[in-house]
């Protein structure tokens, strides 16, 4: 796959600059955080289980509110991201909420993960959820790097939006306002997108509004964690999202995403794998 010589330039662009509006954005409302009981997504506040005690490594951390969420859990948290100010923002609300002593941040890219972080083989838990995979274009060397961090037995909780959903955009919405096709299930090269709407904010106007992300197949990322050394525990797969994807998704009392009618495709998987 052609992975493009700026596509990290435009990616960190792009994310620094939707911190700001994210910290204001109804979409991550930090209010239960800042009241001592920080909430997960429906996915992973059904599928995670207890982290009190256990050493978590957060990839792609954004600007901290899950992160801190499971160090008010008792977890040990690091949380990773590329962007500064995500990383600025984080530490500040990890002070502001006490819990710096919990949660570290460091801010480096994914890649560079092992070099910025160290500790392999140091974490029970790697968590990497929604948003995440999709901006990187090697994912077996993702799964390597997730796999280098884990201790033998510790386990990877991984949830983002199903490869499949990624197939539909509204940019190219059918007569019915259903979305329609935006690029193939097994395309490859770089998707360059250029969107100055935020997914959390849709009045706000982004200058950097050009982005870089790939499609990664079900197969591709499950085959990438088995051959780094990881066993699938369980996959499943959600006709909901945290986030409204597309246009036609009405919200429900959990606060997730659904169609409005039939279930018609998988809109996120969740997955937990095992370091062998």
């Amino acid at each position: 796959m052609t992975a493009g010589p700026d596509w990290r330039a435009l990616n960190r662009a792009n994310w620094d600059e939707r911190v700001a509006v994210h910290l204001k954005a109804p979409g991550y409302d930090l209010a239960p955080l800042r009241a001592g009981h920080g909430k997960l997504n429906p996915i992973e506040e059904a599928e995670l289980g207890e982290v009190a005690g256990l050493e978590v490594l957060h990839l792609q951390c954004h600007f901290g509110a899950d992160t801190l969420s499971l160090a008010q859990r008792g977890a040990r948290v690091t949380g990773l991201d590329f962007s500064e100010p995500a990383i600025a923002a984080a530490r500040a609300l990890a002070g502001e909420l006490r819990l710096a002593d919990q949660a570290r941040f460091v801010c480096a890219d994914l890649y560079d993960a092992p070099a910025a972080i160290g500790r392999p083989g140091a974490f029970d838990l790697v968590y990497v959820t929604w948003g995440a995979t999709c901006w990187l274009p090697d994912i077996r060397r993702w799964a390597a790097i997730v796999a280098q961090f884990l201790k033998p037995g510790g386990r990877l909780y991984y949830a983002d939006h199903h490869p499949t959903a990624f197939v539909f955009d509204d940019g190219t919405k059918l007569p019915d306002g259903r979305p329609g096709y935006f690029v193939p299930y097994f395309h490859r090269e770089a998707v360059v997108l250029t969107e100055s709407t935020d997914y959390a904010d849709p009045q706000a106007h982004l200058a950097n509004a050009t982005s870089v992300s790939w499609m990664h197949s079900l197969s591709d990322i499950v085959s990438g964690l088995i051959d780094a050394g990881l066993s699938l525990d369980r996959l499943h797969e959600h006709a909901h999202v945290p986030w409204r994807m597309f246009q036609l998704l009405v919200e429900r009392e959990d606060g997730d995403w659904y169609w409005p009618d039939k279930p018609w495709l998988p809109l996120a998987l969740s997955l937990q794998a095992t370091k062998r």
